[in-house]
């Protein structure tokens, strides 16, 4: 499964802006997915993420209630929603794909079988 992330861009607080994650070749249908942001000089911080049906989501404290992931299967797609956005969200943004024992999603990283490519979020004040 190859993973892209997209839809990244330079925003200004308070604005919003929606990521996607498809894949080329395989489907990631049949996988949850998450989501991870990594600031510069920091790790690779859990956002969120997606069992394989869409019917349920776990987020991370820090973005509870300003972030929204979603999944079109049909579109082979998985959705982040971001809303009223802070400098401090500025970082690259990264999708992953969980499968076997975690497709009903999970916040650790090393649980992630594939990654795809970041897309940089940049969040002016």
């Amino acid at each position: 499964v190859q993973l892209q992330a997209s839809g990244g861009g330079l925003v200004q607080t308070g604005e919003s802006l929606r990521l996607s994650c498809a894949s080329s070749g395989r489907t990631i249908n049949p996988y949850a997915v998450g989501w991870f942001r990594q600031a510069p000089g920091k790790e690779r911080m859990f956002l969120a993420t997606i069992s394989w049906s869409g019917g349920t989501t776990y987020y991370a404290d820090s973005v509870k209630g300003r972030f929204a992931v979603s999944r079109d299967l049909a579109k082979n797609t998985v959705y982040l929603q971001m809303n009223s956005l802070k400098p401090e969200d500025t970082a690259v943004y990264y999708c992953a794909a969980a499968g076997g024992s975690h497709i009903l999603g999970t916040k650790e990283r090393d649980e992630y079988d594939f990654w795809g490519q970041g897309t940089q979020v940049t969040v002016s004040s």
